[in-house]
């Protein structure tokens, strides 16, 4: 309000121009045209009237001054109306000053040529009508002798008739006239010289008195004007500040022109009035005409004076707008510049983490660095608003009190910044100075333990080895002062500001090691010492006793599977120092034969295994933290979106996967759960045992592999990537790190064996066999499911064919029963080269084609071709002639197959896991008979058959085995539910139970024995009716180790006699080769051939989809000539 009451002021000021009273000399009425308020008469608006020229204005004056109104001879002088002669009289009056108008007028009446009554009549009512003082009336009488003589007596007679406040003047010639009027004050008619043009008066007359009023309607308009924007309220935002700003400016403009504009006519009506050199100089040159011409002069002196007041209060305004435009700009500013510096300072606030290690600490100091590169772009800019402001300032702007205090805020707020920075700086250069120290006492320990463990412990037995030994530990106990920990409490009093209760435990374990390290080194010196000092004498070497060696401090199952597990893993991590270390305590073993001696020097290198784990798992935490936070999360920062490419828009998810579920199982579970083990390492196994659902997380990162590679290739040349990588100070591109989790999933493996590889004998070792076993399981899932991927042309879902078994590339020859025979011919020497994916329920089949690129982009496709369903597939594990090749015969070797492998043990492997599935599909179909029989019998519903039931028991025993979820081909699955079969008795050679297999006399095939077979294989091999077993030997195609006391341990290959067969499948057999006897499960072994060459086939009865057959089936003949398929392709 106190800025609008200011502009008031200056408004009042503006308008409080000098006004000259009308009695001013030389002043005329016009000069007051815009200060009435009633509007008077123009010559515009009794245009009409005034060209009739009854009555006119000369100019002239009398010799006092008096201005003289002639009324010339006019015949129609009394027909004129009142209105219009009182319109007349009193236009003409006003016209001349009021100076001039107050002497009082002269009237001239010329009425030569008219009778005295009309001269009667007009004097009358000129009397009765004049609006002003009259000084003089003066009468020009009729000329002729009758009507002057007439108008002499009339006078006389009725001179109380022209009772006027002012004489009548009676004249009979023009002569006359001149004796009261001067001749150069009258115009041609009345004998004078004055120049008079009635036409060209009414035009000056008409211009004067529109430059008149558009002179006050300038005025005017200038009055609303400047009101308005003084009653302008200013506006509280930039937007409105500048609209207005705007408006005012549009407006100002325009009042401008107005006045140029009116200027211009002012100008133009001057011209028209012709220049004067001086008052009255010129002869022709009335008073009147001069009185036009100072009242148009006037009239511009006025505009003049207006524009020039207009402006110094425009001036104002603008200067007032302009300074609150720029207060809201700086209000604006400050707003922002405050929210983002609190947001700052309450990030920095949460800034609390000191690091956990030396890679944490370092990169904590980058995000640091990081952080302040970042915000100081916000605080340089709250240091030029504050700037800024102070320049306000200094500018005498009107608004002081509300600058200076948000200028000295902005300045509090950066210097807090500051200040902040350089404490958390200075806590994490604290923090750095420290895991140095303790990184420098913890290398220096394990050199020590590399000292200890490389020692020749066989060399140390002579005096000149053991003082040798003795003088590398003297000198490595010199570098003690200046790599170890001293003081626990000086430590603590010294790095107070940084401890928490996690660095103290840290720093506390470290030292805890350091004394550790130091005390074996002193028992080592000490022994080292007596060894140097004593008498030597020769020692016949002795070799240590076997038994020493095989004996376990905490034996268990699994130690003997370990060991053959471990001595066949030749791709196990290689280090140097590992393998100096195993080397010198084989030798040790030799030397001394001490069994604390091997434990000791095992555990030394299960702790530098664990500590490699611990320390590249945080490693790896750290990396992927600094791509989350380097690279995703600045693909949502606005500052940089300009440099991201249209092609990384919504991308995030597709060029990382999902890392950050990766990183926050790392950082926030695992991690923190191998720490738990850092005193225990050869428990380590259960760590994994426990999260190994967790990793299937890598499943789906390695899936989207391909996709994140492509646009990597894409997009690699972005700014954006090498603006990050450059503010990360990182050597490698995004790419490099991309693969770490690939890279990491395989680590895990090779540091489990090479922890198992020291761990044999510990209580963990079967948990780190099996952490090993499902770390591979999932990296041949995670292979498997990337091939899956690739497959294209399958119209069904993969899912519904049950789980991925194996997949690998295979040769393919087809022979079967329909086709074209010129095909068929064209096919036998050449295969097809197929890959195949053996699912629980279906085999593919699929053509691999090689991709152009690089990369991931090169990662093959698989062109679906066909598929054959398991429910009626069968297999011939050997054809004559080679041994990778077998075949998978379809609907009863309607359609055959005949698959080569790249090595027998591939094809083993897919024959072993192919007999399962198959299998696991004869149990279920025997399974489905007993329900059937027993349904016939008793009137029972038929359950629906599994496809993965191990045994043939009623429902309850499935179950019971459901509930345990054992493998469906485990000897565990039969003896655990219940007890097994006891031995035959000796003597009584080979029997059969109940539900046993007869042998027929002409075939040693296998078939289902549950029910009848009619197909026509079944009709070939001897008719129908229930085939009976053979008896003899049997090839093991399942390693079994679990079981009950009576079960027989077996290993895939193993050659076995049959006994007995007994019931839930399981048959009782004798190893030829120890003599031990037992039971195993009827599934896992396979008749061996006979001298005929068959071999023995496993497939499913065309007759009853989802059963099993035992048969024989002639092998391929050699060279696996084969008929042609539709399978080419």
């Amino acid at each position: 309000m106190a800025e609008k009451g200011a502009s008031r002021g200056t408004l009042r000021r503006l308008w409080s121009l000098p006004r000259r009273r009308r009695g001013t000399a030389g002043r005329s009425r016009p000069d007051e045209i815009m200060h009435q308020d009633i509007v008077p008469l123009c010559a515009a608006d009794i245009q009409d009237q005034l060209k009739k020229r009854f009555a006119y204005l000369s100019g002239g004056r009398g010799q006092d001054g008096s201005p003289v109104i002639t009324f010339p001879d006019y015949p129609a002088f009394s027909e004129i109306p009142d209105k219009e002669f009182q319109n007349v009289m009193t236009y003409l009056t006003s016209i001349p000053s009021l100076q001039d108008a107050g002497i009082g007028f002269i009237l001239v009446i010329d009425r030569r040529r008219d009778k005295w009554t009309s001269v009667k009549a007009s004097v009358l009512r000129i009397a009765a009508s004049f609006p002003a003082n009259l000084q003089l009336v003066l009468v020009l009488r009729p000329t002729g002798f009758f009507q002057r003589t007439l108008s002499d007596i009339a006078f006389k007679f009725n001179r109380d008739d022209f009772k006027m406040k002012v004489p009548v003047i009676m004249l009979s010639s023009v002569p006359d006239l001149h004796g009261y009027i001067d001749k150069s004050q009258l115009t041609e008619d009345l004998g004078g010289t004055l120049d008079y043009c009635h036409s060209r008066w009414l035009c000056q007359r008409t211009a004067i008195e529109s430059f008149a009023l558009m002179v006050k309607h300038t005025a005017q308009m200038l009055q609303s004007f400047g009101t308005e924007l003084a009653e302008t309220e200013l506006p509280n935002d930039v937007q409105s500040t500048s609209s207005v700003l705007c408006a005012h400016t549009e407006k100002k403009d325009k009042a401008k022109e107005d006045l140029r504009l009116a200027l211009k006519e002012g100008h133009s009506v001057l011209e028209s009035l012709g220049e004067l050199q001086a008052e009255g100089s010129e002869p022709g040159v009335n008073q009147d005409q001069l009185d036009n011409q100072a009242t148009v002069q006037r009239l511009l002196a006025q505009l003049n004076e207006t524009e020039a007041a207009f402006d110094e209060f425009w001036a104002k305004h603008q200067q007032k707008l302009e300074q609150c435009l720029q207060l809201r700009h700086f209000e604006q500013g400050f707003r922002e510049v405050k929210a983002i510096l609190d947001a700052v300072c309450q990030k920095i606030a949460t800034f609390t983490d000191i690091g956990n290690s030396l890679a944490h600490v370092e990169h904590l100091l980058r995000d640091l660095a990081s952080f302040e590169e970042k915000s100081g772009v916000s605080v340089e800019r709250a240091r030029a608003l504050s700037l800024d402001g102070e320049q306000l300032i200094e500018n005498k702007h009107y608004a002081v009190d509300s600058i200076r205090p948000k200028c000295q805020e902005l300045r509090h707020l950066c210097d807090q910044f500051s200040a902040e920075i350089v404490r958390r700086r200075g806590l994490l250069s604290k923090s750095l100075e420290l895991h140095r120290r303790l990184e420098t006492s913890l290398k220096w320990c394990d050199e020590g333990i590399y000292l200890l463990a490389s020692q020749p412990v066989d060399k140390c037995q002579s005096q000149d080895g053991a003082e040798a030994a003795l003088q590398e530990i003297e000198k490595f106990l010199e570098t003690s002062a200046e790599n170890k920990i001293q003081e626990l409490n000086t430590i603590y009093k010294e790095y107070e500001s940084i401890l928490n209760q996690d660095l103290m435990e840290h720093v506390r374990k470290v030292f805890q090691k350091q004394a550790s390290m130091e005390e074996v080194f002193h028992r080592r010196q000490a022994s080292l010492k007596k060894l140097a000092a004593r008498q030597t004498r020769p020692v016949q070497p002795v070799a240590p006793r076997p038994e020493a060696l095989a004996k376990s401090p905490c034996p268990s199952p699994g130690i003997r599977r370990g060991s053959e597990n471990s001595s066949s893993e030749g791709g196990a991590l290689r280090r140097g120092p590992y393998r100096r270390a195993k080397s010198e305590i084989s030798e040790s073993r030799q030397g001394r034969g001490s069994a604390g001696e091997e434990e000791e020097s095992l555990a030394i290198l299960r702790r530098h295994v664990m500590s490699e784990l611990l320390d590249t798992e945080r490693a790896y935490v750290e990396e992927l933290l600094c791509v989350l936070e380097g690279y995703a999360a600045e693909m949502d920062n606005p500052l940089m979106a300009h440099l991201l490419s249209t092609g990384l828009h919504n991308k995030k998810d597709v060029l990382f996967g999902n890392m950050e579920e990766i990183y926050h199982f790392h950082n926030r579970i695992f991690l923190r759960e191998l720490e738990n083990y850092i005193d225990c390492p050869e428990l380590v196994g259960r760590c994994f045992l426990e999260r190994m659902e967790d990793f299937q997380i890598y499943e789906k990162y390695c899936q989207n592999k391909p996709r994140s590679e492509s646009l990597w290739r894409q997009c690699s040349d972005c700014p954006f990537f090498q603006e990050c990588q450059r503010k990360l100070d990182h050597k490698l591109s995004l790419d490099s790190y991309l693969l770490k989790p690939v890279q990491r999933i395989t680590k895990y493996q090779l540091l489990l064996k090479e922890m198992l590889k020291y761990s044999k004998n510990c209580e963990g070792a079967e948990d780190l066999q099996e952490a090993l076993s499902s770390i591979l399981g999932i990296l041949k899932a995670v292979n498997d499911s990337m091939h899956l991927i690739a497959i294209t042309g399958y119209d069904g879902n993969l899912g519904d064919l049950g789980k991925l078994l194996m997949q690998g590339s295979f040769s393919v020859w087809t022979d079967h029963k329909r086709g074209h025979t010129k095909v068929k011919e064209l096919a036998r020497f050449k295969p097809m080269q197929r890959h195949l994916f053996l699912h629980e329920k279906a085999v593919l089949f699929c053509k691999k084609r090689e991709e152009n690129g690089e990369g991931y982009e090169k990662a093959p496709s698989y062109s679906y071709k066909q598929s054959l369903n398991m429910a009626a597939v069968g297999i011939t594990e050997n054809v004559k002639g080679d041994a990778k090749k077998f075949e998978i015969w379809y609907n009863a070797r309607e359609e055959v197959y005949i698959v080569q492998a790249p090595t027998p043990e591939i094809k083993a492997a897919w024959v072993n896991e192919i007999r399962k599935v198959l299998t696991s599909q004869l149990q279920a179909c025997r399974e489905a008979s007993q329900h059937r029989a027993l349904e016939q019998s008793q009137s029972l519903p038929l359950p629906a058959p599994t496809s993965t039931s191990p045994s043939r028991g009623n429902s309850r025993n499935l179950k019971k085995l459901e509930e345990r979820k054992t493998d469906p081909l485990s000897l565990e699955g039969y003896v655990s539910s219940a007890p097994l079969p006891k031995p035959p008795e000796k003597g009584k050679g080979w029997s059969k139970t109940s539900h046993s297999l007869e042998a027929p006399e002409d075939d040693g095939g296998w078939s289902s024995a549950e029910e009848q077979v009619n197909s026509s294989d079944a009709e070939e091999d001897g008719g129908l009716g229930l085939k009976k077993l053979v008896p003899g030997k049997y090839t093991v195609v399942a390693d079994h180790e679990k079981g009950g006391p009576d079960a027989l341990v077996v290993r895939s290959g193993d050659v076995v006699e049959l006994v007995q067969q007994g019931d839930e499948g399981l048959w009782y057999v004798r190893d030829p080769t120890t003599g031990k006897e037992g039971w195993v499960p009827a599934s896992s072994l396979s008749v061996q051939l006979g001298p005929s060459g068959s071999a023995q086939c496993l497939s499913s009865s065309e007759s009853s989809p989802g059963s099993a057959v035992l048969s024989n089936s002639s092998s391929c003949s050699e060279g696996g000539q084969a008929p042609f398929s539709d399978l080419q392709g």
